[in-house]
């Protein structure tokens, strides 16, 4: 079963879930507030901030046929919910984030489910990128192999402090990045960096992650990665959704794009915004001295 975050009946049966297991944001014991492997859960006090949830915690959210199937579903919710203007990837408990696929699991598979199964998670990690609204993966634990090609597939990734285990280790194991880690991290990185990562199979800490450009921010001693990650997605949700959504599209085009091209793409994005109801809203509210209330209109 997937727990779908909206802003109306079910944000409030999800609230409710969780205040009856613990009020913090880490479930104690390891059992989330559903069976599911994958679940979507709203942010409290937070509109519009919607958490996307691994829920493996006995095998540090490997990802396993089962929890792929249930976050391609949570992926689909939230691309056309239009509630939702910011999404966070993490773990239903503090100390994981993403081992990357379930060996376990892989030793007793086909060679066509093996095929299946990396055509849906590149489906998977497609449809995370592509996703209309800003996504940030919060790291609280280990990222490594596919763990941290989802990581890649997000907009922002923020590491916890403590956390010592990011990378692509694959080579060690007889094979390479499966799930678009050599051509996401090249991007971010460039080919000189991506390779050295990748030929060495070096698994990095939370700063050398941040000094390399592997993760955006490393939280505070005191945060978590999903506190920080928090913080972000509050700045990032006052924002108009129309707007937002156009950015990260006109900003997803640029490697794919010449300069004038590019230019061409940002004024067809921008073009359109100039006549919604938010634009017109935040005129009025900035000759009235207020916050605006954007409604993605």
């Amino acid at each position: 079963m997937i727990l779908i975050a909206t802003r109306n009946a079910s944000v409030n049966s999800l609230r409710s879930a969780s205040a009856r297991c613990v009020t913090r944001r880490f479930i104690q014991t390891g059992q989330a507030v559903t069976g599911a492997e994958a679940y979507l859960e709203p942010a409290r006090d937070h509109p519009g901030v919607v958490s996307l949830l691994l829920n493996r915690p006995k095998s540090k959210n490997a990802i396993s046929l089962r929890l792929l199937k249930e976050f391609q579903e949570c992926l689909d919710t939230v691309q056309f919910d239009k509630s939702t203007r910011v999404m966070i990837v993490r773990s239903s408990t503090l100390g994981s984030f993403c081992a990357g696929a379930d060996l376990i699991e892989r030793a007793g598979m086909s060679k066509a489910q093996v095929d299946k199964f990396l055509i849906d998670l590149r489906r998977a990690l497609g449809t995370l990128e592509g996703l209309p609204v800003p996504t940030i993966a919060a790291i609280d634990g280990p990222a490594l192999g596919g763990g941290l090609e989802l990581g890649l597939a997000c907009d922002l990734r923020v590491a916890g402090h403590a956390v010592t285990k990011i990378g692509l280790p694959e080579v060690r194991l007889g094979i390479i990045p499966g799930a678009g880690g050599t051509q996401r991290l090249t991007r971010l990185l460039g080919l000189a960096k991506a390779k050295d990562l990748i030929f060495t199979a070096r698994v990095l800490t939370a700063s050398e992650a941040h000094h390399i450009g592997v993760v955006d921010y490393v939280s505070e001693p005191e945060q978590t990665a999903y506190d920080k990650a928090l913080e972000s997605a509050k700045q990032m949700s006052v924002n108009a959704p129309l707007a937002l959504k156009a950015a990260k599209q006109a900003i997803s085009r640029v490697p794919e794009l010449g300069l004038e091209s590019g230019l061409d793409f940002e004024r067809a994005s921008y073009e359109p915004l100039l006549h919604t109801k938010d634009r017109l809203e935040a005129l009025q509210a900035f000759r009235e001295k207020r916050a605006p209330v954007f409604k993605g209109e």
